[in-house]
């Protein structure tokens, strides 16, 4: 399987829609063979919910979005029974969460007990609901939204379910030159709601991305890579700047991540610099900063830096 060619024609498909987004949607890319969750960082506006309709498109998946609001039952999310009269039984009344890939908008809009109800669905690929389990179709990807800025109305989330994202991805404001593409492309016609109008078309199938994530599996890797992620994790953990640092789930996400980043661009191999470039997504939601550190200005990507800064590469 050419996993580097698929790639390729994800991106350049996406390139009918997005604008100005690559690194972003690189990320989201990985993430989907990887077979994790992403929480997407970013002011309104911002293009992520294109994003996740986009990925879902190109891959042929069912994409449902979750609208979060501080009233939101777990119910809401999962499902519930409702008594049919006509037969006398209870039928499950599913929720959005039987979908491939889920849009969680706003998820820091919810209370904690809501937020919850997604940990086991994101952990586990299931539920269970009233005694029952129910499988998640696959490939199941959670894309979540939040807003940096805005904090009223909001339930920060635990550091628990921040650890079940694979990558935190941070989507910035537009450059001048991307702002001017995207307003060409909006007066020529561009609908973000009709992606099909736009001509955008599917690359692969849900299937494909289950067998590539088989293929990923095989991908080598040295002993030297191992003791180099292990002496990145730890050094979070002992940095002056961190209260928290990386757990050993953080550990699994970098070195998955990695090996499918090295797949994506034609290597059956990982190489230090595809840990060191997967890092930054999956670490930056999981370490919790020193007040002092934050008062001199410091974020979790320069922290990163200078944790990786500390860390002798392999050879």
């Amino acid at each position: 399987m050419d996993l580097q060619q698929l790639y390729l024609d994800l991106r350049t498909e996406a390139e009918k829609v997005l604008v100005g987004l690559d690194e972003p949607f690189e990320q989201l890319i990985i993430a989907l063979f990887t077979g994790g969750h992403v929480l997407l960082e970013g002011v309104p506006g911002t293009a992520k919910t294109l994003m996740a309709k986009t990925l879902a498109h190109l891959i042929r998946a069912d994409f449902k979005r979750i609208q979060f609001t501080p009233d939101m039952m777990p119910s809401d999310i999962l499902g519930t029974s409702v008594f049919d009269i006509t037969t006398g039984k209870f039928n499950l009344k599913k929720g959005p969460i039987f979908t491939q890939i889920l849009l969680a908008d706003e998820i820091n809009r919810a209370p904690a007990k809501t937020q919850a109800a997604l940990l086991e669905a994101m952990e586990e690929k299931q539920i269970n609901l009233e005694g029952t389990r129910y499988v998640l179709t696959r490939p199941f990807m959670v894309t979540a939204t939040q807003n940096p800025l805005e904090y009223e109305g909001t339930y920060p989330l635990p550091e628990a379910q921040l650890d079940r994202f694979l990558f935190k991805v941070l989507v910035p404001y537009a450059t001048p030159e991307t702002e001017r593409e995207v307003l060409r492309r909006y007066h020529a016609g561009f609908d973000a709601h009709d992606l099909v109008a736009s001509g955008l078309e599917a690359v692969i199938s849900a299937e494909t991305v289950i067998a590539a994530r088989e293929h990923i599996n095989s991908i080598t890797v040295e002993e030297g890579i191992i003791e180099y992620i292990v002496a990145i994790v730890t050094a979070s953990r002992h940095s002056a700047d961190v209260i928290l640092g990386a757990s050993t789930r953080a550990a699994t996400h970098v070195l998955l991540a990695a090996k499918t980043a090295a797949a994506l661009n034609g290597r059956d191999f990982v190489t230090p610099d595809d840990v060191k470039g997967i890092v930054p997504p999956v670490f930056r939601h999981r370490l919790l900063l020193k007040p002092e550190a934050e008062i001199e200005g410091l974020d979790a990507d320069t922290v990163i830096q200078r944790i990786l800064g500390r860390v002798d590469v392999p050879r």
